[in-house]
């Protein structure tokens, strides 16, 4: 790209990999180096937990506010009642108010670690879109909102479209999602002059909505900026690992896995995700990612002490590089490894080691677990483990036991 910000945030976003797309660079870069600007991104409270996946928008609205501007964490209170259909085959299952207010309490523990809340100029906001949506005239919004959307116009959406195409059935409820994220964007210039939304690349077309929305009701100018969707050198969805989704919770990933995530990254991903998942210079993150050879894990360490201390705290990336060392370098078993503890009622007679892998999440199935050690990929206090039909008696976990899958993968095994 040739275009030269004046800005910090939009010089940021450039050199730093975070920008995919803008509906108008200059007018937001003008807005940014004018004054504060209130940004927000929405997170729909799907689950207990955030995960590898949001960690790039979460990186974009700490930039915003160190580079002097007031981010909005907008939690999908309202939306989540319904479901976003962007790029989905099938309808979310929908999900009660406990069940979205447990998740939002839970989601609310990683933000407090990236972001700075409170009454400042530029500290973050949480809020919730159920504060305006819960309580909507049905027959007002349709008047007031519905009448700005073109039905042929939302086909004609690329989220849509591709479902359609598959002849995959897209419900009311689910056509409706984008008019309430638009309808959001209206709210937010309204209530908090927010004037600019973030988000993936799939909610480009949302994005664009609240914008016209915005505009025809209100007669504002609003902007919309988004991030590439990431995907690993290997073409994996970033985020996504064989052992399922990597939580930004301590309570759901134990820090020790999380940072076994980032020290696993592929030499060809390393300087990228450390220009996008750090704050370390850029000339720095080009420097290490172009580290040849075994240089390169030395990066690889780095970035996982760098991004495990932004989310868990520089405590526990340094336990969690002491165990690796202690791991892989000496052969021991490190303190901080995720472990299974089984009681002598659950082992009785014995315990099938098949059943021991898969709970010690080494494995999603029994099936699986049996092909890892006939494929040679299992290993026992660091010796191949051969027999599928072994037993684990009482005795046998009388010390802990490691067992390995594959080079990086390890579980601790004792009596609890």
């Amino acid at each position: 790209m040739t275009y030269h910000p004046k800005s910090d945030f939009m010089r940021v976003m450039i050199e730093r990999g975070y920008l995919a797309d803008c509906t108008d660079y200059q007018g937001l870069d003008e807005a940014l180096s004018t004054g504060v600007v209130t940004a927000y991104i929405g997170y729909d409270a799907t689950a207990k937990s955030l995960h590898v996946g949001h960690l790039l928008n979460i990186m974009m609205l700490r930039w915003l506010q160190k580079t002097g501007h007031k981010p909005i964490t907008l939690m999908g209170g309202g939306t989540t009642k319904v479901g976003d259909p962007s790029f989905r085959s099938d309808e979310r299952p929908l999900l009660g108010p406990e069940q979205i207010d447990a998740n939002i309490e839970g989601m609310k523990q990683v933000f407090a670690k990236y972001l700075q809340y409170g009454g400042g100029e530029t500290d973050a906001l949480m809020l919730n879109n159920a504060e305006w949506l819960d309580n909507l005239n049905y027959l007002e919004f349709l008047r007031d909102i519905g009448r700005h959307f073109s039905v042929n116009r939302m086909l004609s959406f690329e989220s849509v479209k591709s479902r359609l195409d598959r002849e995959q059935s897209l419900s009311f409820l689910e056509f409706n999602y984008m008019i309430l994220q638009a309808y959001d964007f209206l709210e937010l210039n309204r209530r908090y002059g927010c004037v600019l939304q973030m988000g993936g690349s799939d909610q480009w077309g949302n994005i664009v909505n609240g914008i016209d929305l915005t505009r025809r009701v209100l007669d504002n100018e609003i902007y919309g900026l988004t991030s590439p969707l990431l995907t690993t050198s290997d073409g994996r969805k970033m985020g996504k690992s064989q052992g399922g989704a990597m939580w930004l919770n301590a309570d759901m990933l134990s820090p020790y896995e999380f940072w076994q995530f980032w020290r696993n990254t592929t030499d060809a991903d390393t300087g990228r995700f450390l220009k996008l998942y750090t704050e370390l210079p850029v000339e720095e993150c080009e420097r290490l990612g172009a580290l040849q050879g075994s240089e390169i894990n030395e990066a690889k360490i780095i970035l996982a002490n760098e991004v495990t201390t932004l989310c868990h705290g520089a405590e526990a990336a340094k336990a969690a590089e002491a165990t690796a060392r202690e791991v892989f370098e000496k052969g021991g078993v490190g303190d901080d490894l995720p472990t299974l503890e089984l009681s002598a009622d659950e082992i009785g007679d014995g315990i099938s080691i098949v059943q021991v892998i898969v709970r010690a999440g080494l494995a999603k199935s029994g099936k699986e677990a049996k092909r890892l050690i006939t494929e040679n990929g299992a290993r026992i206090d660091d010796q191949p483990l051969t027999d599928a039909g072994l037993m684990l008696d009482a005795a046998a976990l009388s010390a802990p036991v490691k067992l390995s899958a594959g080079k990086k993968r390890h579980a601790l095994v004792k009596l609890g």
